[in-house]
């Protein structure tokens, strides 16, 4: 009986809103999903084109959008309404209820990509407002306090457009399609959309995450995403000149671009979902402080003694055992990529035990040298967390940027490729246009630039290269049985009263000259600059990993001039 009386009470309330919004005179237009709910929204939205997961003729529209879905009016069906149903801000209430994606908010919202944890404790730390870089900072705060300060102003003001905490369309153009929370990443627009009516046309939502949307925020700072698509961010000034003219070739925000080598399994058609795991993209509930603490897969996870597995004992779903060695499948297009094991007798050498895969196999880095930022307070600026102007207008330049022979330094136990991260040279102007304060911080960062190339880098890159070992473009020689060095670029003051070359990170003594982004990093130290340098006095003869004069102890005896060096 009382599940009679449940339903007669639910057909009441059915009959009195088709009665109150005047139905029964336009016999036909009851929508209803295919389940049998009453889901008004369909009387107009009928037309819009969904994936299987998301069909509102299955699920309707309010389930994500929320509204009236009972009112047949579009005033009164649309108030309440949300147009991004992925948003942070509603997310519990759309995407995260009950029998849809609950567990994942809690993971998303204390994601990196959510909370920049790791990029506000770093720029707060190297600025000189935090005593280290593991502070627990979020966007979410940052919004809900207003806390702000002069490092906060300018990442507010500059950085601020990537996180998922950005409101989708919130700026013009391609600043507009950042961030959105859920969408951010799983957003997708029909193929032909732009053959439909935008008004009927509905973007797709899909689990295949395409690399057009890392690369839309994952183009600046590491650049990695554009350097694994093979796009290089050059000069401002748009050269190589065209008929007279700045190159055709900008990015969507217009900066200027050279195309260099792609990464290797972007070549063979990889996407970053077919790497990255959805632990280390959306999270796994844990507030990690840094990329490192939360990044899952390495080159190991697929070319290692143990195919499939992750760092952190996890196993790769899109990696198997076939007949013929262990394949991992694309996941955007099914196709099937070989895992062949490290090359024997090259990177499996003990003279190389320390390098990581990325050290040699990634032959190019986006290197920006001086960053220039100047905050006038004459002026006002957009806050990208608020939307309003506030006092203070910031500007962003470079002193120059270069991609060749990528710079190593040591990380804990590994040899690793570094690259400016950043070098803030900071000037200050008061309201009434005078230079209030200027301060310099010369920074090296650890970075896997994904630039990787079946091929390594030869030999000479790394022991001959004044560059890749730390000391800068210069001109290097022996005089008296010991190193000479001088740098060829002009040196910039450190705080310490040194001038430093943007480019060197030691000197040959050993001694570092500018500041690492972590506690282990460091550049090489003295022995070791001696050690890779020897070794370049030998390549013209000895060109082998098997040359008998790499072997330990037979250096002195095999070669004279070596000796003599």
């Amino acid at each position: 009986m009382a599940g009679r009386w449940a339903l007669l009470a639910l057909l009441g309330i059915v009959l009195a809103l088709v009665v109150r919004e005047g139905l029964l005179k336009r016999p036909g237009r009851l929508a209803t999903t295919s389940t049998g709910r009453v889901e008004m929204c369909l009387s107009c939205h009928d037309k819009e084109q969904l994936e299987p997961a998301h069909d509102a003729k299955v699920l309707g529209c309010s389930v994500c959008h929320l509204g009236d879905p009972m009112a047949a009016a579009k005033q009164a069906a649309h108030v309440g309404i949300v147009k991004n149903p992925g948003d942070l801000r509603v997310v519990e209430k759309t995407c995260a209820i009950e029998g849809c994606h609950a567990p994942d908010v809690v993971k998303i919202k204390n994601s990196l990509m959510a909370t920049n944890r790791g990029i506000l404790a770093t720029l707060l730390f190297y600025w000189g407002e935090a005593k280290n870089q593991n502070g627990d900072y979020s966007v979410e705060a940052l919004i809900k306090t207003g806390q702000t300060s002069l490092a906060l102003d300018y990442y507010r003001k500059l950085c601020a457009t990537c996180h998922l905490w950005k409101e989708r369309g919130d700026l013009p153009g391609v600043f507009g399609e950042k961030g959105g929370g859920c969408t951010a990443c799983h957003r997708v627009m029909p193929v032909d959309h732009e053959k439909d009516d935008p008004k009927k046309t509905h973007p797709l939502l899909t689990k295949k995450v395409p690399t057009e949307n890392c690369v839309r925020c994952h183009n600046r700072s590491g650049r990695i995403g554009s350097s694994y698509t093979g796009v290089y961010e050059s000069e401002q000034y748009g050269t190589p000149y065209e008929a007279g003219g700045p190159t055709e070739k900008r990015m969507p925000d217009g900066r200027f671009y050279l195309e260099l080598a792609d990464d290797i399994h972007h070549r063979k058609g990889m996407a970053c979902i077919d790497c990255h795991t959805r632990n280390e993209v959306m999270g796994d509930t844990k507030r990690y402080a840094h990329y490192e603490e939360a990044l899952e897969v390495g080159c190991i996870s697929c070319h290692g003694a143990k195919p499939g597995t992750t760092r952190k004992n996890n196993q790769l779903n899109n990696v198997a055992r076939e007949p013929d060695g262990f394949v991992l499948t694309g996941k955007l297009d099914n196709k099937k990529h070989p895992l062949r094991p490290p090359k024997p007798g090259v990177c499996d050498s003990p003279l190389h035990q320390r390098l990581s895969c990325e050290s040699c196999h990634s032959t190019w880095v986006p290197q920006c040298y001086g960053c220039h930022a100047k905050q006038d307070k004459r002026e006002t600026h957009l806050d990208k967390l608020t939307m309003k102007e506030t006092r203070g207008w910031w500007e962003e330049g470079r002193s120059y940027i270069r991609y060749e022979r990528p710079m190593l330094a040591v990380w804990a136990d590994k040899v690793v490729i570094v690259t400016p991260g950043c070098q803030d040279m900071v000037t200050l102007i008061d309201e009434d246009g005078r230079p209030k304060k200027t301060f310099n911080i010369l920074t090296m960062a650890a970075l896997n630039p994904h630039t990787v190339q079946e091929k390594g880098r030869p030999c000479a890159d790394c022991h001959a290269s004044t560059k890749t070992v730390g000391l800068g473009e210069g001109t290097l020689w022996r005089e008296k049985g010991a190193w000479r060095f001088t740098p060829l670029y002009q040196g910039v003051e450190t705080p310490a009263g040194r001038t430093v070359p943007l480019d060197s990170f030691v000197d040959l003594d050993g001694t570092p000259l500018q500041r690492s982004s972590r506690p282990d990093l460091r550049p090489f130290n003295g022995p070791e600059l001696h050690r890779i340098l020897r070794v370049g006095l030998c390549l013209e003869c000895h060109k082998n990993y098997d040359d008998p004069a790499y072997a330990p102890g037979n250096r002195d005896k095999v070669c004279p001039v070596y000796k003599e060096s």
